[in-house]
């Protein structure tokens, strides 16, 4: 959008349908948005509008690309330095949100036990997908249930780090959309991050995780607990119709799930 004075802006704008919880989301992005500082690389929030029907925000438009994909390694390297500065940058976190474990919630973080609980039916639809994770079901619900302690932090995490939520710039990289933003172990965009990493090309996750100064950091229990957590939530969100407006979400969370399963199985050693 280019305005009369020649600035130009990027809205979002969204209303009850297709996506009934895009105004909901939003609304959390204002929020957050609006209390970043201007020293952390994401775009500026520059006006909002909310009827209680639509939403829409203005930013600041951004000069920049998403990375290439699959994962070029220059690229990628500059991502993975650009989390170690917004690390740095925000912790403490200096904006007031929920903690991690509010905005996941008890049940998203907690697949492999609801799954666990609903019966066979539910093994066999994890077991089309991967039947490894059937498998060790009560192994996995076992591991994901101490994720909220390992996931404690006083770090602002952004929580959906992956390659269309970040801009190459000519002299940096920029993080958008902060909706989910939460606070956090300093270690978690990490993580969560990884697996959509390796779904689109780039190397394992434990390559990369174990080699970054975040991912040294990590306390090896809490990384464990939180990346059976997050392999569940993909795993048996993807088994689940999808939702409306998003028709393609399901087989994106598959495609990280079995990244994060690689992953966990890497880690575990479990048969």
């Amino acid at each position: 959008m280019v305005l009369t004075d020649g600035r130009r802006l990027f809205l979002k704008a969204a209303g009850p349908n297709p996506n009934p919880e895009a105004p909901t989301i939003y609304r959390s992005e204002v929020v957050v948005a609006g209390q970043l500082p201007t020293s952390v690389p994401v775009p500026r929030l520059l006006w909002s509008y909310d009827d209680s029907e639509w939403v829409a925000l203005a930013f600041e438009d951004i000069e920049g690309t998403t990375p290439v994909l699959p994962w070029r390694t220059e690229q990628l390297h500059r991502v993975l330095a650009a989390l170690t500065d917004l690390r740095e940058a925000l912790t403490p976190s200096p904006v007031s949100v929920p903690t991690v474990q509010t905005r996941l919630g008890l049940v998203q973080f907690r697949a492999w036990r609801h799954a666990l609980d609903t019966g066979d039916g539910a093994r066999e639809q994890i077991a089309r997908v991967v039947p490894w994770a059937a498998h060790n079901l009560e192994r996995l619900a076992a591991l994901e249930a101490s994720w909220e302690e390992g996931a404690r932090g006083e770090s602002l995490v952004h929580g959906d780090i992956r390659a269309d939520n970040i801009l190459l710039t000519a002299d940096g990289v920029v993080f958008v959309d902060w909706p989910w933003a939460s606070l956090g172990a300093e270690w978690l965009d990490l993580l969560l991050f990884l697996p959509s990493v390796a779904m689109q090309g780039g190397p394992d996750p434990w390559v990369l995780f174990d080699d970054h100064p975040l991912g040294r950091k990590a306390p090896g229990e809490a990384a464990d607990s939180v990346l059976a957590a997050l392999a569940g939530f993909f795993i048996w969100g993807s088994c689940q119709p999808p939702p409306p407006g998003l028709p393609t979400l399901r087989s994106f969370q598959e495609g990280q799930g079995l990244a994060a399963v690689a992953w966990l199985r890497h880690r575990t050693r479990w048969r």
